[in-house]
Parts: C-alpha cells; structure tokens; sequence
C-alpha cells in the first residue's frame, strides 16, 4: 500500500511538473519597450500580440518598404538609366550613388533595402514618377487602397527632420510587409545578406544589409530596419518557422532586436500549422443515367492557437442539382470555415 501510495504522489508530482514546463514552453507575453508593437500572422492577419498598434508614429525607413514595391510594380527593372543629380543630394544613410551614375531600378531595389539608401529611394522616385512629389501621391494612394488609415507619407525615404505629417502605426506597417512579402522579387530583396553589384561603367557596387536579426533570430528572412531622431529606432521584420510565417513591427523602440526575438518566442509558442478537413458530398444529378456524382474539397492548413480547432465552424452551400454531363473538377459549391464569427477559409467543392 505504501508503494502505492509513493507512485501515486510520484505521478502527481510529474503531472504538476509537466504543466509548469507546458506553461513555460507557452513563453510569457513580452513587455517590448517599444512606443508601437504589433505580431500578426502573415497569412491570416491575424494579431498575435499588440501594444498601441494603431498609434500613429514616425516610422523612419521602414517606410521604403512601400517605395521598393512600387518600384517593382513599376516593371523594366534591369534597364540601366543615369540617375537623377539632384535626387541623390541628400542626407542620412546612402549606398553610395553618384552623379552621372548608371543604374537599374533593380539595384536601387538592393540600394533601399539592405543599407537603406536614401539616395536609392530618391532615385527611384523619381525614376519611376518623375519627380519625388508625385511618387509621395502614388505611395498614399496605395495606402489608402491597401486600407492603412493610420499612414501618410511625405517622403520616399522616411527622412522626417521638416515634418510632422509622415507617419503609420504598427499595424499599418505589419499589413503594408505581409502584402509587400508576397512578392518573391521584394522577399528575395529583402532576406539578402550582402551583394555586389555593377554600375553601368563597370564600377563594383558592394551592398551589406542592416537588419541584424537575419543572422542573430531564428527564421527571420527580412524586412527593414528604420532610425531617426523623431522616429528613434524602428524595425519591420518577417519570420517563418515550421511553415508558419509571422510578422513582427516595433515602433520607437531602443531595444527592437531583443524584442522581436522574444516576441517571436512568444508568438511560435502559441501558434502552429493546423488542418481543417474537406468535405466529401454526394451531388443529384439531372438528365443522365446518374442519380447522383461524388464532389468533395481538399484539406486546408491554417496558422491556429491550440484551442482554436474544436471553436473552427464548417458551412456548406451547394447547387440544388447540376445537369449531365459534367465534368471532373467543375464547381458545385464551397465551403467556408470560421473562427468567431469571421471567415479564415474558402475553398471550392469540386466534382471528382
């Protein structure tokens, strides 16, 4: 009995310990001393943690993140053109441009993103829309279609030093990098460590890229650092573990690398790939020999929280019948998963 007694108080203490290390293995929500901070799922939008999100801040020159994808939508990125003298005559941190210099709007890709050239951001601007001002105009544009209502831009660079009215929020910028990393010419941009690269006259053009945390945090594959006296330090960054892809941004914040590390932590301890089952129905048929066809949809993997699984609601809506003949893969329906109320997933029911 007494051995018993032993297990029993044995196990018990296991099965406390075991939940301590389950809590533990969960991470502590973070305390960034960041002004602004948000984590969201890339693929979902989905806010994992939020401090003051919707503050509107300086944001430096994470604010190239808008300007490098507007010039890659802008297309002919690897034909060279002389670069304008006058755009390139400004102050803060630069990759090295000079007059008469022969680029691409791919180098100033590289230029903007990795040691965050203002004279890259400038010359693109005005490459792309002929003068600095009228780029400023597409880039709210595009804020304004992208839904950032907390964002206005007044440069392409981010330098703020004459104006108050350049600004976004920590979820502007988190939704402004999950679009802009969905273009696989900015992410390929954006994760590159070093390059060298030529101007037009031969000259070699070396390129290092500043957001230390490609090397020093596990899965992060970019975005973009940003300082300036107003905006203080300021970080955009993109990390993917276990097929899982988050979004960390930090507004305003002395100690941005250490906290987008652990708000990382936090964030994979709480999230991860889960699979919502396809549906398999049966479809009446009209004007064949059938009565009725087999249709079904595939198996969706979503980034969810633990407990999320058992609260996920399945609707299905489905033609009343289709005529014959038809054919393999043609649609009868969909359906439709949601999480509280809102819809996380869509997928055709297709004949089999």
């Amino acid at each position: 009995m007494d051995n018993i007694k032993r297990y029993v108080a044995c196990l018990i203490c296991l099965l406390a310990v075991a939940a301590c290390l389950c809590i533990q293995r969960r991470a502590a929500e973070p305390e960034p001393t960041a002004r602004a901070a948000i984590l969201i799922d890339a693929s979902t939008g989905r806010v994992i943690y939020e401090k003051n999100a919707d503050a509107q801040l300086q944001m430096a020159s994470t604010t190239k993140i808008m300007t490098t994808l507007l010039t890659i939508e802008a297309g002919c990125l690897d034909d060279y053109f002389e670069v304008d003298s006058d755009a390139i005559r400004v102050e803060g941190s630069s990759m090295g441009l000079y007059e008469g210099a022969s680029v691409t709007r791919r180098m100033l890709l590289y230029g903007m993103m990795l040691p965050s050239g203002n004279d890259a951001a400038n010359a693109s601007a005005v490459s792309v829309a002929g003068n600095c001002d009228k780029f400023v105009e597409m880039m709210n544009t595009r804020a304004k279609e992208l839904g950032l209502a907390n964002t206005h831009f007044v440069t392409p660079s981010g330098l703020d030093d004459y104006t108050n009215d350049h600004y976004s929020s920590a979820h502007d910028m988190a939704v402004l990098a999950a679009m802009a990393m969905e273009n696989p010419v900015f992410r390929d941009v954006c994760s590159t460590r070093s390059i060298c690269l030529k101007y037009g006259d031969g000259k070699d053009c070396w390129l290092s890229n500043s957001n230390r945390l490609l090397d020093s945090c596990e899965g992060v594959i970019g975005v973009k650092t940003g300082f300036t006296d107003k905006a203080g330090r300021c970080l955009v960054s993109a990390c993917e573990r276990d097929g899982v892809t988050l979004i960390c941004v930090t507004l305003n914040d002395p100690n941005d690398w250490y906290d987008h590390n652990r708000l990382y932590d936090y964030g994979f301890s709480l999230i991860a790939n889960q699979t919502l089952e396809g549906v398999s129905v049966k479809v009446p048929c009209v004007g064949g020999i059938d009565e009725f066809l087999p249709a079904g949809s595939e198996d969706i993997t979503l980034p969810l929280f633990e407990d999320d699984l058992k609260n996920v609601e399945r609707r299905i809506t489905m033609q009343r019948f289709i005529y014959l003949p038809a054919e393999s893969g043609q649609a009868v329906g969909k359906v439709t998963y949601y999480l509280d109320g809102k819809v996380i997933a869509q997928r055709d029911i297709v004949l089999e």
